[in-house]
């Protein structure tokens, strides 16, 4: 398990071997997402928006734009 020090200002030096293996240098993007109470995963933001094409399979049942459109315009109207 690779551990790092957390400073007075609360910065970390990511090890080399996990910045290796995520591809991450000096100005990269990273997200800290929870995934349990008291538990983060870390994560590289250096994915294109295309790599997410296919993630989710195709879906179930097609919506049309102005179903969107209508089921905003209720849930905005109940907000109220």
């Amino acid at each position: 398990m690779t551990t790092a020090i957390l400073t007075s200002k609360g910065q970390i030096t990511i090890p080399a071997e996990v910045r290796n293996e995520l591809k991450v240098d000096a100005g990269d993007r990273v997200e800290f997402v929870q995934i349990a109470a008291g538990r983060y995963e870390f994560v590289a933001v250096t994915s294109e928006v295309t790599a997410l094409k296919g993630m989710f399979g195709k879906p179930k049942t097609t919506v049309s734009i102005e179903s969107m459109n209508a089921a905003i315009a209720r849930r905005g109207a109940a907000a109220q």
